[in-house]
Formats: C-alpha cells, sequence, structure tokens
C-alpha cells in the first residue's frame, strides 16, 4: 500500500544518514551559508541551473506533525483511507486488525528528516537533524527545488487516478535527487556507476530502516512502497543517465507511465506502456477504484507464497489493471481484473498467487481466480466477495485497451 504518494512524501524519508538527534537546531545564518555552499554542487551534479534561489526555511517537530496531519486529511481523508484498507485486507496485504490511519502519521513522522514542499515551494530543515548531516538532507531537497522549476509537481503529484503512474513518477523525483545528492556527498562520484555501490547502499538503507520502530513493525505493503523511490527510483535514474542520450531528468512526456518501467528500464526504452483497463458500469456503489501495478502485484505474489524477498527484479509479465471495491450489507467486495503480455504470464500469474489467493479462506467470503480475455489479450478476473453478495450472479465487466 503506497499510500497513494501525494506531495508531503517528498522528504529525505529513507536515508539513513539524514536522521538524527541534536541540541537545536541550525539558526537562519547557518541554514543560509548552508544552502549558499551547497546550490553550486547541486547543479553541477544535476546538470541543471536555478532559474532563481529557492526559499528555505526551519520548522520544529511541532509544525512537521501539523503539517502532515494537514496534508494526511487533505490528499488520504478517511473515506479514501478506508477503502484502501479494506481492499488490501481483501487481498491479505493488511491484517484485519490494522488501523492504517492510526499507522500513517507516526509512520512519515518517524521518517522526515527534511522535505521540499511544492506548495509554499520552500525547503524546510527540521529541528533535531544533525548538524554534520544537515548538507544530505538540503542537497536532497535542493534538487526538489530545481525539479519544480521544470515539472510542475504540485499538480502530478496529487493526480489520484492511478496510483502505479504515481508512484512511477515519484520514483523518478526521489532516485534523481538521491543519486544527485550522493553525487554531492561523496569525494569519488565514479563510484555511482559501480553495481557494487549500489548493491551496498541498498542493503545500508534497509538495515537502517530496522531502527525506525513505526517501520519495523509495519506491513511489507507498506515499508515496500515507501522504499521502493528511492532506490528503484535511483536505479532508473542511473539507467536514465548511462544508456538515454536525454536531459538530465525527464521531461512531462517523458516521464515513466508505470512501476513496471520503473523496475525494468527496457520496457521503457522499447515504448512498453501499459494497457489501459477500465470497467465497463458506472461507479455506483463503488466504495475505492485504483490500479495496482507490477510493485504492488511483486509484493502480493510474495505475501501469496507465504512471505520472504520480493523477486521486483524478474518481470512478472504484467500489461495493466484495475480493481474496484464495491459497498455491500454483508461486506465489502472486491474485483481486480489483470492483463498480461501473454498466455505464458496469464498462466503463472493465475496458477501461482491467483491460485492461492483463491485456497485461502475468509469467513463468509467466496473467492474466485479465473482466466479470460480482454480485448483479445490473456487476463485474470479476481473476486472476493460475501459468499451472499447479490452481484455474484451478474459480475461487473472490464474493458482493455488494446496495444
Amino acid at each position: 500500500m503506497r499510500a497513494r504518494h501525494s506531495a508531503f512524501l517528498l522528504a529525505a524519508m529513507t536515508l539513513s544518514a539524514c536522521r538524527g538527534r541534536a541540541p537545536g537546531p541550525p539558526d537562519a545564518t547557518e541554514l543560509a551559508r548552508a544552502v549558499d555552499s551547497l546550490i553550486p554542487l547541486v547543479e553541477q551534479a544535476v546538470g541543471i541551473e536555478f532559474k532563481k534561489p529557492p526559499r528555505f526555511a526551519t520548522r520544529t517537530k511541532a509544525e512537521v506533525q501539523a503539517y502532515l496531519h494537514a496534508k494526511l486529511e487533505q490528499e488520504f481523508p478517511a473515506s479514501k483511507v478506508a477503502g484502501v484498507q479494506a481492499a488490501y485486507r481483501l487481498l491479505e496485504l493488511l491484517p484485519d486488525t490494522l488501523d492504517l490511519r492510526a499507522l500513517l502519521l507516526p509512520l512519515y513522522a518517524e521518517q522526515v528528516a527534511g522535505y521540499y514542499d511544492p506548495d509554499s515551494m520552500t525547503l524546510y530543515a527540521i529541528e533535531g537533524a544533525k548538524r554534520d548531516q544537515l548538507s544530505l538532507v538540503l542537497a536532497h531537497e535542493l534538487v526538489h527545488a530545481l525539479q519544480h522549476e521544470r515539472l510542475p509537481l504540485e499538480t502530478m503529484l496529487k493526480d489520484v487516478t492511478n496510483a502505479d503512474r504515481l508512484a512511477a513518477s515519484q520514483a523518478v523525483l526521489e532516485g534523481h535527487a538521491t543519486v544527485a545528492m550522493l553525487g554531492v556527498v561523496m569525494p569519488d562520484r565514479s563510484a555511482l556507476s559501480d553495481p557494487d555501490f549500489w548493491q551496498a547502499y541498498r542493503e545500508q538503507v534497509k538495515q537502517a530502516q530496522t531502527s525506525m520502530p513505526v517501520f519495523s513493525s509495519a506491513p511489507v505493503i507498506i515499508r515496500e512502497g515507501l522504499v521502493f523511490p528511492y532506490l528503484a527510483g535511483a536505479e532508473f535514474m542511473r539507467w536514465w543517465d548511462m544508456e538515454l542520450e536525454r536531459g538530465p531528468l525527464p521531461s512531462r512526456e517523458e516521464l515513466p507511465q508505470s512501476t513496471e518501467q520503473i523496475l525494468h528500464p527496457d520496457r521503457y526504452k522499447r515504448g512498453d506502456v501499459p494497457v489501459e483497463v477500465r470497467f465497463s458500469q458506472r461507479a455506483n456503489g463503488v466504495i475505492h477504484e485504483d490500479t495496482m501495478g507490477e510493485l504492488e502485484l511483486q509484493i502480493w505474489s510474495a505475501e501469496m507464497r507465504g512471505g520472504g524477498e520480493v523477486l521486483s527484479d524478474l518481470p512478472l509479465g504484467w500489461g495493466g489493471d484495475r480493481f474496484r471495491l464495491y459497498r455491500s450489507e454483508q461486506g465489502p467486495a472486491l474485483v481486480l481484473y489483470t492483463v498480461w503480455d501473454d498466455s505464458v504470464a496469464a498462466r503463472r500469474f493465475a496458477s501461482g498467487p491467483a491460485s492461492r489467493c483463491a485456497s485461502h479462506q475468509r469467513q463468509g467470503y467466496r473467492t474466485e481466480a479465473l482466466r479470460i480475455e480482454l480485448a483479445g489479450q490473456p487476463a485474470v478476473r479476481i473476486v472476493r466477495a460475501p459468499t451472499t453478495w447479490p452481484r455474484w450472479s451478474d459480475l461487473p465487466t472490464a474493458e482493455a485497451r488494446s496495444r
């Protein structure tokens, strides 16, 4: 569950070196001096110059809490939280006992050490960040300020119609900022092209997360979703820089359209765009609707195997998907349509995670996984709904746009 990645997640959340305690925040003079010294280094690392100096300020932890709370209320209101929670409980990605809304604020507050706010176009340093590590936070967030001069962050990160596409956009932004930040602070920038360095960095970041009690206790879907934009995004942006003769940052039109393209850049290079899946009927009685995408289906597949490593390096053959959660007196009903690149991928998904899900018993519920075709393409439909759901006899249908 990627928490539907809204703008307030533009923060240096998963960087182990960006956390810590200190006797007090940097004062205004110290912060201004740090920003001024970093601007030319960030411009050099990114290959883009600022059009105008960025705004910056400090915030207390209480102010950050208030900011996060306001953003949650605005972009992830209670009705949406309830829909996501119900859908992912039915998919067994969240335990029935988890209160998602109660988890989100402490989860984000635990991780934020600095952030760039697109709405106010201001970079914030947070009280408690260690002074000797302030440059990491500021460098990362300065990159976001540069990005905002070329991309409409305040609108593109509020597109809630497709969570998978939104996660891909965020991965570009956070991955770009992560690579640039490391380029600023590392004396030997040639290490950034070394695969061994990135493997060690991935391990360091994941190990650092174990020191965060809220993060460590969160379900896998949440942990993987939070780490994804920084790690997979950095890998994608390394590939972008090395393999494509384009600008240092994708334009709005060049942004990847799916987490599949982030995880498997060759799909991006050959123009393997997602199949658009739409439900045929109006959204009457729909509590929540969204797209899972390659990343979440990879996580779900791992959970259906009984847990363990998420094998995101191996492509699923995902083509597209869409799910709806319907309201009923007997309990919420979930309908998920997935489209696949070929019959082999569809059969593998149907006989693997889909079949395992169908074999799991949920009191008062029935689960069905069926291979079908949408617009002549191999597909799998998964339905988990109360046994007495009236729509079992007339299931919602979907359409797919052929490639």
